[in-house]
């Protein structure tokens, strides 16, 4: 009997099969003029998303780097809250399901999951493409509209992940409001970009605001240490890349890598990491350098040298978005 495949190459072999039968440049041409619509204005009622020719070419396209940063945002939850796993799952403006994904990847079992979307079309086609998970066969995929009319039923965790840059800060608002009265614990992503970062730390202080304790990427759950307009924080997971992605983007890399911004928070206590490195590690000649997030809350630069054995052996292995010490 052959072992499953790990979820990222079933996915990906579940997201080659729907461009079938879409010629190459249609497919690339939904690609680019839907990425010029999610980088215009706020949508429209009308979904963005508008058949299945559109869905099937830019699922193909995000779906892959949205379940790798959420999966990577998902890990470092998991690690601070190491005895807890979801019963059940709501993924609110989730489309095609990528988050669903990655919840199934990082935690074993089958739990009730729900899948919240305005798009008609992302939703069938995320319920097609989740028949290839047998921890997803019984998702709910339901239409919803993602905004200040929102409730959402009681669960154990909601993950919100790329929506909050596509609604009105009202929507957003009422979004997390609305995933905090649900939710033990909410898992958020967006873009790894300065306004990404910024919608991200609106909704991290109104959890916060709400009772919730800050499990990832934050050491603590004061006040962020970056003061505002002078940086931003985000971390990055590699993106094998598809002939849709080179023939988009141009270029023969066999990979990208996704920017993202996020944060996890829970309504019960996480031990979170002690500090958590935030830019890429510097390596030079017998020493490393780490930019560290640590609990007092403050920025640190910190140089681990080959005297300090073992911890540099660690350092050199440390990665961007990693906790220190390990």
């Amino acid at each position: 009997m052959h072992a499953p495949l790990p979820p990222a190459e079933t996915l990906r072999t579940a997201l080659a099969g729907l461009l079938d039968g879409l010629p190459p440049k249609q497919a690339a041409q939904a690609v680019e003029r839907l990425i010029a619509s999610y980088r215009g204005a706020t949508p429209t009622d009308a979904p963005i998303l508008r058949d299945r020719a559109d869905v099937a070419a830019y699922a193909a396209y995000r779906m892959p780097a949205t379940f790798e940063a959420v999966s990577a945002a998902l890990g470092a939850f998991a690690d601070a809250v190491p005895e807890w796993v979801p019963g059940g799952h709501v993924d609110v403006g989730g489309g095609t399901g990528a988050a669903t994904w990655a919840v199934a990847a990082t935690w074993d079992g089958v739990r009730p999951v729900t899948v919240l979307d305005w798009a008609e079309p992302a939703l069938a086609l995320g319920r097609e493409i989740a028949a290839a998970n047998p921890a997803l066969r019984d998702a709910r995929w339901q239409r919803s509209r993602i905004g200040a009319a929102l409730t959402l039923e009681s669960t154990d965790l909601v993950t919100v992940s790329y929506v909050l840059n596509e609604l009105t800060a009202p929507d957003r608002t009422a979004l997390v409001d609305a995933a905090a009265t649900a939710a033990q614990a909410v898992v958020i992503v967006e873009a790894g970009t300065p306004d990404g970062y910024a919608r991200v730390m609106e909704a991290r202080d109104r959890l916060i605001g709400a009772g919730f304790h800050i499990a990832a990427p934050c050491p603590h759950s004061a006040a962020c240490p970056i003061a505002p307009g002078t940086d931003w924080c985000h971390f990055s997971a590699r993106v094998s890349r598809s002939s849709l992605h080179r023939q988009v983007k141009g270029g023969s890399l066999a990979y990208e890598d996704e920017k993202f911004s996020y944060v996890a928070a829970t309504r019960f206590r996480p031990a979170p990491a002690l500090s958590r490195v935030v830019r890429k590690p510097q390596i030079r000649k017998g020493q490393v350098l780490l930019d560290l997030c640590e609990s007092d809350p403050l920025l640190r630069r910190t140089t681990v040298t080959k005297r300090y054995g073992d911890l540099y052996k660690a350092a050199r292995d440390a990665g961007w978005g990693d906790p220190w010490p390990p």
